[in-house]
């Protein structure tokens, strides 16, 4: 049987995991000219 522990420290592990992907999908190459575009998107509208 698995323990309140045990379920904790997966859903720790399965956050952080979860965190690092997001930071990682954020931060590449491919996807830099989107972000740019949409934080000029502010300052082109009327």
């Amino acid at each position: 049987m698995i323990d309140l522990t045990t379920l904790r420290v997966a859903a720790t592990v399965l956050c952080f995991a979860l965190f690092l992907g997001i930071v990682g999908w954020a931060f590449a190459r491919r996807n830099a000219a989107r972000f740019d575009e949409a934080a000029r998107l502010p300052f082109e509208q009327d």
